[in-house]
């Protein structure tokens, strides 16, 4: 499914980019050039669903309408199936 493919890419490429700027921020205010996984991790996933929930909504909205497509297509072929299956009973 090409729609989920370019949700989850930008889903990503929103992650990376608020974990980019976390640490970044992290390390301009603190005078240790150590960087703590945990809580910068956090932070980034926090935001980032934030922003992703907020930028990505057109395409969110272009995935659901393809997973409505794809089982509306495949309740007509089931429905095509069984009355094919009924049509032979007979």
């Amino acid at each position: 499914m090409k729609e989920f493919a370019i949700y989850t890419a930008w889903r990503l490429a929103i992650f990376v980019v608020v974990y980019a700027a976390v640490v970044g921020i992290y390390l301009a205010l603190s005078d240790n050039d150590q960087i703590p996984l945990f809580w910068p991790f956090l932070l980034a996933v926090v935001i980032s669903a934030i922003a992703s929930a907020l930028l990505l909504r057109r395409q969110r909205d272009a995935f659901a309408a393809a997973v409505q497509r794809r089982a509306e297509k495949g309740a007509a072929q089931r429905a095509a199936v069984r009355e094919e299956e009924e049509r032979r009973q007979d």
